[in-house]
């Protein structure tokens, strides 16, 4: 069996609850909330789970949020290894309106970490024993990680010859085309930010594709459609 890391440097909790009006200005009082982990990384573990698989999620954490995590982790039965930060990580609320059925999604930003912090993040990827035949690093970066974080996960992965997979947003996505790794997972709209929105129709972006693999910057580029349209 392939083994896999996956890396969650901005991991959430994510609360839901429901309402039966969103109403401005009025005191609102929720159904009895449920908590999940969440955020990428996080996302991919807990989707390999339900898959049948294993894999080793590798995140920092942080406050009585990150303690919360580390427990849902444990006992959805997914193998973490939390890297201790002094800040706490984000909470994310996701309230549903029951007499519209619509969804509201408030992302809370990610805890400030220190060089030392993230740095630690790496280090413990370039040790993880076994070496992993896969590296999954997905998600936005918090406040005080470096933007060409990710290429500095495809590097550890080059050095140790792991397949490096990132679905990250677009700016961070650059840097790592330049490092090259196995494969990139943008949506529609980010892979366009790739190219400052100079491609639009289906053709070009297919050429586009074809032309990061020819070049060894990602030998797969998946492109998924989310709720847009080519």
């Amino acid at each position: 069996m392939k083994t896999i890391v996956s890396m969650a440097i901005n991991p959430s909790i994510d609360k839901s609850a429901s309402v039966d009006r969103v109403i401005v200005e009025r005191k609102l009082y929720c159904e009895m909330p449920a908590y999940e982990p969440g955020g990428g990384g996080v996302n991919v573990s807990r989707a390999i789970k339900k898959l049948g698989g294993e894999s080793r999620l590798l995140y920092p954490s942080g406050g009585i949020v990150g303690q919360l995590l580390n427990d849902l982790l444990e006992k959805e039965k997914i193998g973490h290894r939390p890297i201790p930060i002094k800040g706490t990580i984000r909470e994310n609320v996701i309230i549903l309106e029951e007499s519209t059925g619509l969804q509201y999604r408030f992302g809370m930003p990610g805890p400030i970490l220190t060089d030392g912090e993230w740095q630690k993040c790496l280090d413990e990827l370039g040790s993880a024993k076994p070496t992993p035949d896969y590296i999954v690093a997905s998600g936005s970066l918090p406040t005080g990680v470096p933007a060409d974080f990710y290429a500095r996960v495809a590097r550890v992965g080059k050095k140790r010859g792991i397949k490096v997979i990132v679905d990250a947003p677009s700016v961070n996505l650059k840097p790592v085309l330049q490092e090259g790794v196995y494969l990139i997972k943008p949506n529609i709209r980010e892979f366009k930010e790739l190219f400052d929105g100079q491609i639009i129709e289906e053709p070009q972006i297919k050429e586009k594709a074809k032309a990061i693999v020819e070049s060894g910057q990602s030998e797969v580029v998946v492109i998924s459609l989310g709720q847009q349209e080519l």
